[in-house]
């Protein structure tokens, strides 16, 4: 008997209700802010001016070799063409 009701009340839990639906999300195509109303106070903090001068740009080993012309195989794929 107990296991008939469990059987009854796990089914019924289980039912999708079908009128349901997901709600839609819409966004709005283009947010605007505006500030004119504000008044914004901040401080302007960049880094000190020795540490951009003595920047250097990085030098690394190149692991491969640029090659300027590819000639021998361009004349290659003509030969095999032919």
């Amino acid at each position: 008997m107990l296991y008939v009701i469990l059987v009854l009340l796990s089914t019924s839990a289980m039912a999708d209700d079908p009128e349901e639906k997901q709600p839609q999300i819409i966004y709005k195509e283009k947010t605007e802010i505006d500030f004119e109303g504000l008044e914004i106070e901040g401080e302007l903090i960049k880094p000190q001016g020795s540490l951009l001068l003595d920047r250097r740009a990085a030098t690394f080993n190149p692991l491969i070799k640029l090659r300027k012309d590819f000639d021998q195989e361009m004349d290659d794929s003509v030969n095999e063409i032919k």
